[in-house]
C-alpha cells in the first residue's frame, strides 16, 4: 500500500533516507539548488545541506512530501510556492508567466527498489493534495519531453511531461531550461 505524507521536520530521517541514502555527509543536492540562493547553496557542504532543508521544515510549510510503500521510504518530491524557491523567481529559463501564486513541483527522487511501481505518480497526486490542503491556487511543474524515448534516473528528477498531462496538467509554456538536452515544459494544474 502507498501513502503520501507532508515531509515534516519529525519524518525528516525518511527524507534523509530517500536523498542521501549513503550518507548525509555526501554533497547531495538536498532539493536546495532551486530553494536558496546559488552562492549559499554552493557554500553549504557535507551535514549542512541536509540541516538546511530540515530547518526549511522547521519553519513551517514542509518542503515536499514523502510516499511510503508499506510503511518504507520509497520516494520524494519537492513541493513548496514558486515565491519560496529563489532560483526560480529569478529564473529567466523558467519564466513567470503570470501574478498567480503557483505552488511549484522541482524535484522527484525514488528510491532503486520502489522504481518502476508508479511511486512517481503517487508523490505527484500528494503533492497536488498537500498544495491544495495549503490553499494553492494552482500548482506547476518543469518536466521534460522525452520525445518517446527512455531517459535515464537522473534526467528524470523534474518528471516527466507524460507524467504531469496524466494527472491533469496542461502545457502552458516551453521554456528554454532543458535536462539532459532535452525540452522542459512548464505546466499548470488549477487546484481553486
Amino acid at each position: 500500500m502507498i501513502e503520501v505524507h507532508p515531509a515534516t521536520a519529525d519524518r525528516f530521517e525518511h527524507v534523509s533516507a530517500i536523498l542521501s541514502p549513503g550518507s548525509p555527509e555526501s554533497d547531495a543536492c538536498w532539493c536546495l539548488s532551486y530553494r536558496i540562493p546559488s552562492a549559499e547553496f554552493h557554500a553549504l557542504t557535507g551535514p549542512e545541506r541536509p540541516a538546511r532543508l530540515r530547518r526549511c521544515a522547521e519553519e513551517g510549510t514542509p518542503p515536499g512530501v514523502i510516499a511510503y510503500d508499506d510503511g518504507e521510504p520509497a520516494g520524494w518530491c519537492s513541493v513548496n510556492p514558486r515565491a519560496s524557491h529563489h532560483r526560480l523567481t529569478r529564473s529567466r529559463t523558467i519564466p513567470t508567466v503570470d501574478e498567480v501564486p503557483v505552488w511549484s513541483v522541482v524535484c522527484f527522487v525514488v528510491r532503486p527498489p520502489f522504481r518502476r511501481r508508479g511511486i512517481s505518480r503517487h508523490l505527484l497526486d500528494g503533492a497536488i493534495e498537500y498544495a491544495r490542503s495549503r490553499g494553492a491556487p494552482a500548482l506547476e511543474g518543469y518536466p521534460i519531453d522525452p520525445g518517446g524515448r527512455r531517459i535515464s534516473a537522473a534526467l528524470a528528477y523534474t518528471g516527466t511531461t507524460g507524467l504531469f498531462e496524466a494527472a491533469g496538467f496542461e502545457r502552458v509554456l516551453e521554456t528554454t531550461s532543458k535536462s539532459g538536452g532535452r525540452t522542459r515544459w512548464l505546466m499548470r494544474l488549477m487546484l481553486s
